[in-house]
């Protein structure tokens, strides 16, 4: 049976998304690899890894809300908004106490805009901004609409503290410690970072990597896609149905469904009875069309 599901790895420091998913790729000698969420080389934490066809969902699992624990440093601005970066400006900060910082994280909170990092894999006029500032260029960003609905002091030790943060997918945590820095005035960066949970996966239930790539039963961490997508709207086909949707044919709209505003493109995950992810199902006029099957031996 062809490998079908997700892995939830705690990534370690100091390695990209990328080293993690070439790691994964040799070590457990599976072809189809990739990642859902990308973590930046200094953050650890939960990082989804997609194995199979399940590289095909992996838009599907970003989709879901994050959560992290992030340590801000007040005072030291840097070029990459983060610990990495070259430091631009230094600031005395022994004037800003606690309850300053829990004023100013209230405009935080909800629905914001926000404007990604230079250092970022956005692409503006075909080229990724991160690339742009290597090159020593700064270009004008587009803000974005995110929405952080935990903002929290967890930990005072100044000049650092820590947030918990949970926010929608696209939300840069080091954008945040940029503009928490200018909104009390003297600037900050990320000086550390771990994501706590991302959609269904939780840190608490992460597998680190080295005992992954060493263990002899590797496959007992692997994640369904049911239980990966459980927030997704879902529906099983039936034999005909599932027939149907095997030869790309659409199949009549189940009356006794209704239209989410949460999911505007009515979107529906098809199991078979045993709860294998045969489609993703989206809905014309009255009837579901196949965007994506999954057919056995994928």
């Amino acid at each position: 049976m062809p490998i079908f599901g997700f892995l939830n790895i705690n990534k370690p420091a100091g390695m990209t998304s990328h080293d993690v998913v070439a790691k994964v790729r040799r070590g457990l000698k599976v072809k189809k690899v990739g990642h859902a969420g990308t973590l930046d080389p200094m953050a650890t934490g939960v990082l989804v890894v997609c194995l199979g066809s399940a590289t095909r969902l992996s838009d599907y699992i970003m989709h879901g809300t994050k959560r992290y624990t992030a340590r801000m440093h007040l005072g030291i601005t840097t070029d990459t908004y983060d610990a990495e970066g070259a430091i631009l400006e230094e600031r005395n900060a022994a004037s800003i106490n606690r309850e300053d910082v829990e004023r100013t994280l209230a405009a935080f909170r909800g629905d914001i805009q926000q404007i990604p990092p230079m250092y970022s894999a956005i692409k503006q006029g075909g080229r990724k901004l991160y690339d742009l500032a290597r090159a020593g260029q700064t270009v004008e960003r587009e803000p974005r609409a995110v929405t952080i609905t935990t903002l929290d002091i967890l930990n005072w030790q100044p000049p650092q503290f820590t947030l918990d943060v949970e926010c929608s997918a696209g939300t840069y945590i080091r954008s945040l410690a940029y503009d928490l820095g200018a909104a009390l005035g003297v600037g900050a960066h990320l000086a550390g970072l771990t994501r706590t949970a991302s959609g269904n996966f939780t840190l608490e239930n992460a597998v680190e990597l080295e005992t992954l790539l060493t263990s002899q039963d590797w496959e007992t961490n692997l994640i369904s896609p049911k239980v990966a997508l459980a927030g997704w709207p879902s529906i099983q086909l039936d034999d005909v149905s599932i027939a149907h949707i095997q030869h790309g044919r659409e199949i009549e709209f189940p009356a006794t469904y209704l239209p989410s505003p949460a999911n505007p493109e009515n979107i529906l995950f098809a199991y078979t009875s045993d709860g294998t992810l045969l489609a993703i199902l989206e809905q014309r006029a009255n009837h579901l069309h196949p965007r994506k099957v999954f057919l056995p031996g994928d």
